[in-house]
């Protein structure tokens, strides 16, 4: 009778996280995240635009893409952690010209990118081997594509973008912990912080824009141990 009232009362006390007290010493733990993407462009027409009469509107269209990242995550205290993602992401980008007529030009920017983000995470408290968590940080990105022998080839009809870019990142998620890993989907938004179009007064379509600014909505697993 004494060890099953000292096993229920263990059990209140906890709350349920059985796998979670296997995983509360640990100071870091690595993992692998597989996520897909939605990004794109955001770009702010320049005063040239008013003055050409050949196109209507501009504007991004968003596309899927898909992410690789390898986690370290070190523990700062009970409730936050910070985390370095560093990985790659495949995305394509589209900006959409539209003519007076009603008919439409593309141009399609594919890219292979070098992500290097930052992020600092605040957790709930832990309740049934789950916890809920926001996460925010900045994030360095580089397209490792961007000098590729076919991007060369057609840089003449692309919109010049640098392959360099920064973004902040906010997001939200819950952690599961399983026996063996610690399961943890999560969703997050990010966004340029700085203007990445290369301006070229040789092309009609860099002269009808001020800036283009990069975004993306990632959804992401992660598996960590």
């Amino acid at each position: 009778m004494l060890t099953s009232m000292g096993l229920q009362a263990q059990t209140k006390n906890n709350k349920g996280n059985y796998n979670f007290w296997e995983y509360r010493s640990k100071p870091f733990y690595f993992g692998l995240t597989i996520g897909v993407h939605s990004t794109g462009f955001l770009p702010s027409k320049s005063r040239q635009f008013q003055a050409i009469d050949s196109l209507r509107m501009v504007s991004g269209l968003d596309r899927p893409g898909l992410n690789v990242n390898i986690i370290t995550n070190l523990k700062i205290g009970q409730y936050f952690d910070f985390r370095f993602i560093p990985g790659f992401a495949f995305s394509e980008r589209r900006l959409e010209f539209l003519k007076p007529d009603g008919s439409t030009d593309f141009e399609k920017v594919e890219s292979v990118f070098l992500e290097i983000p930052l992020l600092l995470r605040f957790k709930s408290e832990p309740y049934r081997d789950k916890r809920l968590f926001v996460v925010g940080g900045l994030k360095y990105s580089y397209d490792v594509a961007s000098n590729a022998r076919a991007r060369q080839e057609l840089a003449a009809k692309l919109i010049n973008i640098s392959p360099h870019d920064f973004q902040f990142e906010v997001g939200a998620g819950i952690q599961m912990f399983f026996p063996f890993f610690i399961f943890s989907p999560e969703i997050k938004f990010s966004q340029g912080i700085g203007n990445i179009h290369i301006y070229n007064n040789d092309k009609g379509e860099s002269r009808i824009l001020d800036s283009i600014i990069s975004r993306a909505l990632t959804i992401s697993f992660h598996f960590e141990g």
